[in-house]
């Protein structure tokens, strides 16, 4: 009689993952993604105004930073073949750089790597706190072109994930 139980519970629970893989996998794989996208309007560096509205139906990457961060910095390259590969497409990469970091050393910092893509220093800390109050770096959120985040880490980024997604999207 037991022996029966166990083969209930076994089975019930085997449905029980195989429903739970099944919706994670249809969450990973359509581009309604986890939430909808903070909107946020900010200023580049170079004076430019932008916000969540100006890139409505295209891929925007979030990439919070800090000129102090190593693996911020050694995420610049990858960062700039995002950019140099994907921009043209409609693809928008923004750096925020956190409030904390000197503005100084934000432009110094662009200047020396040569970074193309759009930076953002969040002096009043409004991009950041749209963003659930991001203070470590890096942190990185994609967002799809129909402005839902489907890709958030805090850490080094995924780029092959995320270019899979770019591919998808711009192909």
């Amino acid at each position: 009689m037991s022996k029966v139980r166990i083969d209930r519970k076994a089975i019930f629970g085997g449905i029980f993952i195989i429903a739970l893989v099944a919706v994670a996998a249809t969450i990973w794989l359509t581009d309604d993604g986890m939430r909808p996208a903070p909107a946020f309007a900010a200023t580049t560096l170079d004076g430019e105004p932008v916000a969540l509205e100006d890139y409505e139906g295209r891929p925007v990457m979030i990439s919070f930073w800090a000129t102090n961060c190593p693996s911020c910095i050694r995420e610049i390259p990858e960062l700039i073949h995002l950019h140099d590969t994907y921009a043209d497409k409609g693809f928008e990469l923004l750096a925020v750089a956190l409030s904390y970091d000197p503005i100084n050393r934000v432009e110094a910092m662009r200047e020396d790597r040569e970074m193309p893509y759009k930076i953002i220093h969040d002096s009043d800390d409004a991009f950041s706190q749209a963003y659930g109050g991001v203070r470590l770096t890096p942190t990185t959120f994609l967002i799809s072109p129909n402005g839902r985040i489907v890709y958030q880490k805090l850490g080094d980024p995924d780029f092959e994930q995320i270019e899979r997604h770019l591919e998808r999207w711009l192909s």
